[in-house]
């Protein structure tokens, strides 16, 4: 019987206080599902190094010569998350059967990829692991990352709740989802749109094992509006209503004014002229800013530069080596 080569993508940036850890508990998975003839022998880990300025990259390469399971992908330079883990999930594309992403700070329940596992068994291309709850996070993360789910929904955009970047792919998906070829990437946004046959897993989310967060509040806000306005223009059009609104205000008071002038009540007023200079001045920067930050997304993809430049790979390079050399002929 023929069984699935899994990958696990695992993109590290200044990973080296958790690499070892990680390392060790995510080879006794593959392992175990090995045991339990759910996977191929062949199936490994693939660490992707997004530039990192640590240890991290000496790791993966001392790892991947002492431990066969471990293969090492880096990065030319620091590409950001989201790219980091589609260069993995390309590479790994190539050779796995499925792929299943995971963060390197232990956070994600390793013992839900069994369940991933076996729902690919069971025929899903996608299988999505969602949080249960989120008491490890703080209360304004929390409150801020309901309202960035709630907010998507409402604009149509079709995000699965508490997920974030923890799931299985099968190899038909993949090839799908690299078939998106924007440089704006927001994953947890694209992989809904393939339309294969999905499921969720239920799981608690723990603490970090160690090292810091590489997601602090500055980022994830820049990470929640990339995905928004990468795959709606709600925020343009409330813009407009906001701007067609003001007309008619403007319009009604206006009209009073006039009034005010034929009753000869009029008396000059510095703050109410200063309140309408700073609140028209106010949202015509906010659609301004708003157009201009869709024009520069436009200006990021016709350049159509690439997402990111493999240096070392590890991963094609390892299974090049352990192929039978082709056969010649005797004369």
């Amino acid at each position: 019987m023929n069984y699935p080569v899994l990958t696990i993508v695992v993109p590290c940036y200044n990973e080296e206080e958790v690499f070892q850890e990680t390392s060790k508990q995510l080879t006794q998975v593959i392992k175990e599902l090995i045991d339990e003839h759910l996977i191929s022998k062949e199936s490994n880990i693939l660490f992707v190094d997004d530039g990192s300025r640590d240890r991290t990259w000496d790791l993966i390469e001392a790892e991947t010569n002492q431990n066969i399971y471990v293969k090492g992908l880096k990065l030319a330079r620091n590409v950001g998350h989201q790219n980091a883990l589609l260069a993995g999930l390309a590479t790994a594309s190539k050779q796995a059967d499925c792929v299943i992403s995971i963060d390197a700070d232990l956070q994600d329940d390793i013992r839900a990829i069994r369940t991933f596992v076996e729902k690919y068994w069971e025929g899903y291309d996608i299988v999505y692991g969602v949080r249960n709850k989120r008491d490890t996070d703080t209360f304004f993360k929390r409150t801020t990352a309901v309202a960035f789910y709630r907010l998507m929904n409402k604009m149509g955009i079709n995000l699965i709740f508490n997920h974030a970047d923890f799931r299985l792919m099968s190899k038909r998906a993949l090839e799908e989802l690299l078939k998106y070829k924007e440089v704006n990437l927001f994953l947890r946004g694209i992989v809904p749109l393939i339309g294969f046959p999905s499921t969720k897993v239920m799981y608690d989310r723990k603490e970090r094992f160690a090292g810091e967060s590489k997601y602090p509040l500055k980022k994830m806000l820049a990470f929640a509006f990339d995905g928004i306005t990468s795959f709606s223009v709600a925020p343009i059009r409330f813009v407009t209503l906001l701007g067609f609104l003001s007309i008619l205000l403007s319009i009604l008071i206006g009209g009073y004014a006039l009034i005010q002038e034929w009753r000869h009540h009029t008396v000059s007023g510095w703050t109410s002229l200063m309140l309408s200079i700073w609140l028209i001045g106010g949202l015509q920067l906010l659609g301004i800013g708003l157009i201009g930050e869709y024009i520069g997304k436009i200006f990021k993809e016709v350049k159509k530069r690439p997402r990111y430049a493999i240096e070392t790979d590890l991963y094609t390079k390892e299974a090049k080596q352990s192929s039978p050399a082709p056969k010649t002929s005797e004369n």
